[in-house]
């Protein structure tokens, strides 16, 4: 019997960032538009689309053995998975998103302990009542199920909304009060699957390549001839990601130097690098970059 991984991708949203992240990876699925279970070039994987808001919860139940999803949906379940990696990525940015408790701008409230007995609409009842628990306020927090910035101040007193950029929330003339939580995406694990050797092996194959695909964003290879005389100026204004590699050629008089730099100073560096010396220079891209 082959063994097979029931592998959880985040619906919506992360879907197509997911999908690329796992391209990169070396992992090619592919979305079919009325189906729920993706194809993917490992015969080894089964996908399903899962709701982020809900992976945790069937990840611990078992009835995936992995997922992604992220820190704030495993905190709002209170879901006991296995965190096997981080994994920062968005549809917008790179950086964190954030769980924030946001007001009107004209609104008295200046603190969270301004909201007691008040209304919180949130789409994260468990997160916003930890919250405040943790703050000793006791206010009413109320599901909501879309366009939670547009509740207050008629329907909610305030709200916890997740953010990136903090455009939505300016654009409703929201303030934000404090914040509550900053979350990005994970690698989780079904607690028995992971103790199983050959499904943690392949959970772990799969989060070194992710891991190794997140490193190489915004990086590529550089290679170039250098005079043996003129190494030492060429190896000055190379910022490397590690020490470059330096390899004889057949002219002993000549080096091949190879290395990792950020995409964004090539403009700047190559120039440089073929006025001090440095000939043949070629720039390559990189899909993986593994410690």
């Amino acid at each position: 019997m082959t063994n097979m991984l029931r592998l959880g991708i985040p619906a919506g949203s992360l879907q197509e960032a997911t999908a690329e992240l796992f391209r990169r990876a070396g992992f090619k699925i592919t979305f079919n538009s009325r189906s729920y279970y993706p194809t993917v070039d490992d015969d080894e994987m089964e996908c399903l689309l899962i709701r982020a808001q809900e992976m945790a919860r069937y990840v611990e139940d078992g009835v995936l053995d992995a997922g992604l999803t992220g820190y704030d949906w495993i905190m709002e379940n209170g879901a006991d998975v296995r965190e096997v990696t981080e994994l920062v990525f968005s549809k917008v940015s790179r950086r964190p998103v954030r769980w924030v408790l946001c007001v009107p701008n004209n609104s008295p409230v200046q603190s969270v302990k301004d909201l007691q007995d008040k209304r919180i609409a949130t789409e994260a009842v468990g997160l916003t009542t930890s919250y405040l628990k943790k703050h000793g306020v006791t206010a009413k927090v109320e599901f909501s199920w879309g366009a939670t910035e547009v509740k207050p101040p008629k329907l909610a007193d305030a709200i916890v909304e997740v953010t990136e950029t903090g455009s939505s929330l300016k654009a409703n003339d929201l303030r934000i009060v404090d914040e509550v939580l900053q979350s990005t995406p994970r690698l989780i694990a079904n607690h028995q699957a992971y103790a199983e050797p050959w499904k943690k092996q392949k959970i772990d194959d799969i989060a070194l390549m992710l891991r190794g695909a997140m490193a190489a964003e915004g990086k590529v290879g550089l290679m170039m001839n250098v005079p043996r005389a003129n190494l030492k100026r060429v190896l000055t204004l190379l910022p490397a990601l590690q020490q470059p590699t330096v390899s004889s050629l057949a002219d002993e008089s000549w080096v091949d130097v190879n290395t990792i730099l950020d995409e964004s100073i090539v403009r700047h560096i190559i120039p440089r690098l073929k006025a001090a010396g440095a000939r043949g220079i070629v720039e390559y891209p990189l899909n993986k970059v593994i410690d």
